[in-house]
Order: C-alpha cells, then sequence, then structure tokens
C-alpha cells in the first residue's frame, strides 16, 4: 500500500497548553485512526501575529496516511488528494471544537486575519508532495517558512 506523510502543527496558550496538545495528539489519533509516526519536542514561543500575556506551546507531528484511492488520471488523482486534505481538515477543526476552541475568524482594515489566543490549533503543514490552492486549504502551508515554531518542531522530524 502507497503512503504518504502528513504533518500538523499544533499550538496551545491556553490553560495546560502541555496537557491541550497531549489531548489533541490522544483525539488526532482516534480520528485518523493510526498512531502518529513522530511528534517534535514542545517549543515555547511568543505569540505569532497578535499581542498576549501567555507563551505558545507548539510541537509537529507525523502520521503515515494509506495514499487516497483514485486512478492514474492526473486530475482524478488531485481530486482525491482534495477531498482527502478536506477530510483530514474537517478532523482538526473538529477536534479544535470539541476542545472547546471557538472560532473567531476576523480580518483588519489591511485585509490580513487577526489572530487570537487559542486553546488548541491544529493546522495542516504538508501531505506528500500534495499542492492544494483554494481559498480555505492551502497545502503546503503558506506561512510555515516565516513561522520559527513551526520549522523547528518540523525540522526535528522530517523524513
Amino acid at each position: 500500500m502507497e503512503e504518504y506523510p502528513l504533518y500538523l502543527g499544533l499550538g496551545s496558550n491556553i490553560g495546560d497548553r502541555k496537557g491541550n496538545i497531549i489531548e489533541a495528539l490522544a483525539r488526532l489519533d482516534k480520528a485518523l485512526g493510526c498512531h502518529y509516526d513522530a511528534v517534535s519536542d514542545l517549543v515555547e514561543t511568543d505569540p505569532w501575529g497578535f499581542e498576549a500575556d501567555e507563551k505558545f506551546m507548539n510541537a509537529v507531528v507525523r502520521y503515515i496516511m494509506p495514499v487516497p484511492r483514485g486512478t492514474s488520471e492526473y486530475a482524478e488523482c488531485v481530486n482525491a488528494h482534495t477531498d482527502e486534505a478536506r477530510k483530514i481538515l474537517r478532523i482538526c477543526k473538529d477536534i479544535e471544537k470539541s476542545m472547546g476552541r471557538t472560532e473567531n475568524v476576523e480580518y483588519g482594515p489591511d485585509g490580513k486575519r487577526m489572530y487570537h489566543s487559542r486553546i488548541i490549533d491544529i493546522d495542516i503543514l504538508m501531505a506528500g508532495d500534495w499542492l492544494i490552492d483554494e481559498p480555505d486549504l492551502k497545502i503546503p502551508h503558506p506561512l510555515m517558512q516565516e513561522r520559527d515554531f513551526v520549522k523547528i518542531p518540523l525540522k526535528q522530524i522530517m523524513k
């Protein structure tokens, strides 16, 4: 069976930050149907893109996932990847919500997203060699090269 690596970024700056990440990992294992292959060290960082008194605890986790079924036709393969990525995104958002995150997406006058403190944040960073560029789903994550809280732990577990 063909497989691909799925890299997810996790962050928390409310409550028991380490406990929140551990809980999110357990919920991801259950929802994805497998145990993660690798997890980085926890990294403590200042908030990115906003001011807050609470620092973030961050980690990156890798899952080895089965390649979604599709045909050898490029368009069907791309559609299968996009469908699979949407399922993963839904899993991440459902876990965030079930752990108490309230989604309050806001944009400033300059059109840039405004960020807030959160109990848990789960971002899809990369999925194999997939390239997805839709308004609400971008893989690889477009801002990961700007964020040390992603780059440092990601480097620890990259295959």
